[in-house]
């Protein structure tokens, strides 16, 4: 069993302190010096990728995963109601109707029990 660290007040605070010097300081590079850099426009470009990138990095182990194993089969809930939200998405191109639609999908599925 690994032994507690024992930290008094000083050293939570310099912790928090640290901590909040070192978030304000990646956070801010770019409004500090931001006017003296350049972004190239084919960099610009591909920044426009990057929220959906990382909404897709956040799902796919959702809908992919269960329990740290690949689940592909029917038995995935998630992985089908995600499918029939993609596809009611490319039909409609409404984001909060597939949202909905989803969330119905897949409580309707989980509460019919079905591919269980």
């Amino acid at each position: 069993m690994a032994d507690a660290i024992d930290m008094n007040s000083f050293d939570v605070w310099a912790t928090i302190v640290v901590l909040v010097l070192a978030t304000a300081a990646t956070r801010s590079t770019f409004w500090l010096v931001g006017h003296h850099i350049t972004i190239p426009k084919r960099v610009n470009e591909m920044l426009r990728f990057a929220p959906a990138c990382a909404l897709a990095a956040i799902i796919a182990p959702d809908l992919l995963m269960d329990s740290a194993q690949l689940q592909l089969d029917l038995p995935n809930l998630k992985l089908l109601s995600g499918i029939a939200a993609t596809i009611f998405y490319l039909l409609r191109r409404n984001m909060l109707q597939t949202i909905v639609f989803g969330m119905l999908v897949f409580t309707g599925l989980r509460l019919l029990h079905v591919f269980q």
